[in-house]
């Protein structure tokens, strides 16, 4: 059986295109260290599955990240942060790192270098 790709897109091309970013904000993350501009485009969405993938940027800061009835999967593209689940150690994630942030997990964001990744929310 052959599979046919539906979708397709050259991540230099979105990451070059990127508009007027936005604020970071609920419901997933809240800054910490004041404004913090972020920016997304949405690569792939099934409701119906609650399935969501696409492209997400951040400036550097500190947010908290509280992630109830969803989880995420990154893979980062570019830049550095610390994540600390709440009770847990520091880990560092940056270029070619994929973390996965379960139904449930909460803590802390460091970014210190702006942040480029590619994430898968279920």
């Amino acid at each position: 059986m052959e599979v046919a790709v539906t979708q397709h897109v050259r991540v230099s091309d979105v990451f070059a295109r990127i508009p007027e970013a936005g604020p970071l904000e609920a419901p997933l993350g809240i800054s910490q260290t004041g404004p913090t501009a972020t920016w997304l485009e949405e690569f792939t969405s099934d409701a119906e599955r609650g399935v969501h993938t696409g492209f997400w940027r951040c400036d550097p800061g500190v947010s908290e990240w509280n992630f109830d009835g969803m989880g995420e999967v990154i893979h980062v593209l570019r830049g550095r942060m610390v994540v600390t689940e709440n009770g847990g150690e520091p880990v560092e994630l940056g270029p070619g790192d994929v973390a996965s942030f379960p139904d449930g997990w909460r803590g802390t964001w460091d970014i210190s270098e702006p942040l480029e990744k590619f994430y898968v929310m279920l």
